[in-house]
């Protein structure tokens, strides 16, 4: 079993497009509207062409995935901050953690290496039953709340990657 990380590219869509499906699955089944559960293979294609789309692929199948959008890019997240979103797991992995992985991975070598950011945001639904418990045990802390139109609040949470050194 050989796990790598790399950015999706043009070529990876239709690999990142079962995934997401498959992984939204039961957000659809909650009446939950997430754009990456609706999202054509066409708009997953222009997505990893505007955003940084991260995927950890196990013995060559794309596993996990995970999008980053730049406060300088087309759509920036809420507080001038590297934003997370369209974070998937092939649903017969759940339970092996590798969301968890594949975000650990995300944070040491882009968000902090390359970046060199100190913290960074996601949103996601008030009334989804367990994603913010589970981003809360990630080390997210709940920052904000907003009405986006689509049917639910979206809160926004942050995570510290290291604290800012001031002089």
């Amino acid at each position: 079993m050989t796990d790598r990380f790399r950015q999706l590219n043009a070529e990876d869509t239709p690999a990142y497009y079962a995934l997401v499906h498959a992984a939204y699955a039961s957000a659809r089944e909650l009446g939950i509207n997430f754009d990456a559960a609706t999202a054509s293979e066409q708009q997953m294609q222009c997505h990893i062409a505007t955003h940084g789309v991260y995927g950890m692929f196990r013995d060559d199948e794309l596993v996990a995935s995970v999008t980053l959008r730049y406060p300088w890019g087309p759509l920036p997240g809420p507080f001038g901050l590297p934003h997370i979103g369209w974070f998937a797991t092939a649903p017969h992995y759940r339970g092996q953690r590798l969301g968890v992985i594949l975000l650990d991975w995300l944070e040491l070598r882009v968000l902090h290496d390359q970046l060199r950011a100190p913290a960074y945001s996601l949103g996601t639904a008030e009334s989804h039953p367990w994603l913010i418990p589970l981003y809360e045990a990630m080390g997210f802390e709940k920052a904000s709340k907003k009405d986006l139109g689509k049917g639910h609040i979206t809160v926004y949470m942050k995570k510290t990657i290291y604290p800012v050194h001031t002089r």
